[in-house]
């Protein structure tokens, strides 16, 4: 595992030093203003193997005491008179030169922190963001955000149908790349035994949750639900942790579209996010509204990636007994969620691409990482079908 990186010591306003001298990536991260809040763990799980794959140093801002107030205030002069006000972050110099600047956002609202760095583009010969989610309707409010975005030699979205508008907008093509997962942390091998017959997180339809839930409280199936309402974690990895032992042992994992519960936010666009890597890459069989795009079809193509269930629908019951009367079907699904996972969507593939769109080589630990990860398909591949005591519901249908 490469440890020549070093996160960069926080700094004081204009003041940046630089440890490292050997290191070609320089990362921008916002995992110190934003590191407890759940939504943001896959993409510092992206940038922790970036570190293990190549050569870096991680810079990330110091939030000042108000910087929770300072951001709304900030976020409110940008969108009302496209006006730029330091959100409440250290202000920082780059005093060394690197091969790229390499900044993950999520929202476009990260990049007005941009401003409050120097020299970026006079120390790197290449920049490259990272853009996790930006909506259509949201173009029209991010003109002050997006002028910033404009300022990268390459642009990289997740949203398939944000492309064209912002491209069109920053004056430069965007290129899409989809989410990943580290498919090491999820995959199930050796492989746990399913005792979760369901497992629910985040975004739901209610109307499928109170379906589960009658199933549940008839002791029919073991159901794993989110039952408080928050976006903070107390410990990113413990909570990464957490969400990968659950989603391995769970036997049906509930996937849609992005916001499918909201669609007056997406303005009918149809987007897929983290859920679907986290869920194929455990070997869990995802159920759920299949995202009718170009995209997810690319991306996930093979027979059965997900069970579709129609959002809101109340018939997973049926869908459930229908699927445990064919054992062989299950275990088809589960391995092949798993092993093209590993061969096609952990972080480390996408970390190449961007390597290959900045044009960089990558370094021996990088395929030092795929070599492990196509090995370790073979091994799921032939391993042999454990023998699992049937499920609850599995029981109950067979007595029946």
């Amino acid at each position: 595992m490469l440890r020549r990186d070093r996160v960069v010591p926080r700094a004081t306003d204009g003041d940046l030093a630089l440890v490292n001298r050997h290191s070609r990536i320089l990362l921008y991260s916002q995992r110190a203003l934003f590191g407890n809040f759940h939504y943001r763990l896959g993409l510092y799980e992206f940038e922790d193997i970036i570190r293990e794959v190549d050569s870096v140093d991680v810079l990330t801002p110091t939030p000042k005491p108000w910087f929770r107030y300072g951001e709304r205030l900030a976020m409110r002069f940008a969108r009302g008179g496209n006006i730029g006000i330091n959100p409440g972050i250290s202000r920082m110099k780059i005093c060394q030169d690197y091969d790229m600047f390499f900044v993950v956002v999520q929202f476009p609202r990260d990049l007005m922190q941009l401003k409050y760095i120097k020299h970026w583009k006079e120390r790197c010969k290449t920049s490259v963001c990272w853009l996790n989610e930006i909506w259509v309707p949201d173009i029209e409010h991010s003109q002050y955000y997006l002028n910033l975005l404009s300022q990268f030699d390459h642009v990289v979205l997740q949203w398939a149908g944000s492309i064209k508008p912002v491209s069109e907008t920053i004056g430069k093509e965007c290129v899409y790349l989809p989410y990943g997962i580290d498919t090491t942390l999820f995959a199930p091998y050796p492989q746990p035994q399913r005792t979760i017959d369901v497992y629910s997180i985040g975004r739901r339809s209610e109307d499928t949750h109170r379906a589960l839930l009658r199933l549940a409280w008839d002791n029919r199936i073991f159901y794993v639900f989110d039952t408080i309402v928050g976006d903070r974690v107390i410990d990113r990895h413990a909570h990464r942790l957490l969400v990968s032992s659950l989603t391995k042992r769970s036997r049906y994992f509930l996937v849609n579209p992005g916001k499918a519960d909201n669609p007056g936010e997406t303005g009918g666009q149809i987007e897929f996010g983290n859920r679907f890597f986290e869920g194929a890459a455990s070997g869990t069989i995802m159920v759920g509204e299949t995202p009718n795009t170009e995209y997810f079809r690319k991306a996930f193509d093979w027979k059965d990636a997900v069970v579709h269930l129609p959002f809101g629908s109340e018939d997973i019951a049926a869908l459930i007994e229908e699927l445990d009367k064919d054992p062989q079907r299950q275990e088809t699904i589960r391995r092949n969620n798993v092993v093209q996972s590993l061969r096609r969507h952990d972080w480390v593939y996408r970390w190449a691409e961007i390597l290959r769109i900045a044009g960089l080589r990558p370094l021996p630990e990088l395929e030092q990482r795929r070599t492990r990860l196509a090995n370790l398909a073979i091994a799921v591949e032939h391993e042999p079908t454990p023998d699992q005591p049937a499920s609850t519901a599995a029981r109950r249908c067979q007595s029946e």
